[in-house]
């Protein structure tokens, strides 16, 4: 069923009153080939917001300007306006602080030439805490939401880069918590996990929504359909659309393309 109205409902005003994040007509490119194009989207405050597409469509591109990441990225630039917190991303001076303000996983473990520990007490040393016990009680209680503590909490003097791929994903995941994040972004955070650790992520995700907004960028549309509470289409650049996911899982589209997508009819 393809509806005809738009999708998210309220006024402007309300949404822009549940928005951490407001994007308006972001456009990436790498040179001549534009990633995305056009993009209006807002994150709401403790949200789950799933994006869904192919490979191709702009989904890493914009996880990367939601946390200026172009800064990093030769020859990417981008276009339009991001706002966190009704603050231009772009006009922050101390992009640092920005950062440390949202977390970010990407599909494969990038850890740090440190122990455990000290992967997941990095973010905190850094923004002032000095007292052991409490530097105990953020590792422990980080490596757990990760689903982490019980395979390492005997090892936590090792390196980090000893663990199995898998684990240091995870350990990657309660380092981005360490921050204590307003804003989670997760690039297929699973790709390197377990089934079972999965599940088991995907509960904690849930329970953190109450405490930041969240991005899921992933290629799997049932995790999607799992865990967000809206979902977005990207397609070859293009923001096909945004509704609630209990919506465009029962076929209420704007766009028959994200229903031909997630019953697996292309992509």
């Amino acid at each position: 069923m393809v509806a005809g109205g738009a999708p998210n409902g309220g006024g402007a005003s309300a949404e822009a009153l549940s928005a951490k994040v407001v994007v308006q007509n972001l456009t990436i490119r790498y040179g001549n080939h534009v990633a995305l194009r056009g993009l209006d989207l807002s994150i709401r405050r403790n949200e789950i917001l799933g994006v869904i597409g192919p490979a191709g469509s702009g989904k890493t591109s914009f996880l990367r300007a939601l946390n200026r990441m172009d800064e990093f990225i030769p020859g990417m630039e981008v276009e339009g306006r991001i706002t966190f917190d009704g603050r231009d991303i772009r006009r922050v001076r101390n992009v640092y602080a920005l950062r440390s303000r949202i977390g970010v996983v990407f599909p494969l473990p990038v850890g740090l030439p440190l122990t455990v520990y000290e992967n997941v007490a990095l973010a905190p040393r850094l923004r002032g805490v000095r007292k052991g016990s409490e530097l105990d009680e953020i590792v422990e209680r980080c490596l757990r939401r990760a689903a982490l503590w019980e395979e390492v909490k005997d090892r936590l003097d090792s390196l980090g880069s000893l663990l199995s791929g898998g684990q240091q994903q995870r350990l990657t995941i309660a380092r981005a918590l360490s921050q204590e994040p307003d804003l989670l972004l997760l690039d297929e955070f699973s790709i390197a996990v377990d089934p079972v650790t999965t599940m088991r992520i995907e509960d904690v995700l849930k329970d953190l929504k109450n405490e930041m907004s969240i991005v899921l960028v992933t290629n799997l549309v049932q995790q999607a359909r799992r865990l967000a509470d809206r979902t977005a289409f990207f397609l070859t650049g293009e923001h096909v659309e945004t509704s609630d996911t209990a919506r465009i899982f029962s076929g209420i589209v704007k766009d028959p393309r994200t229903h031909d997508y997630i019953e697996g009819r292309f992509g």
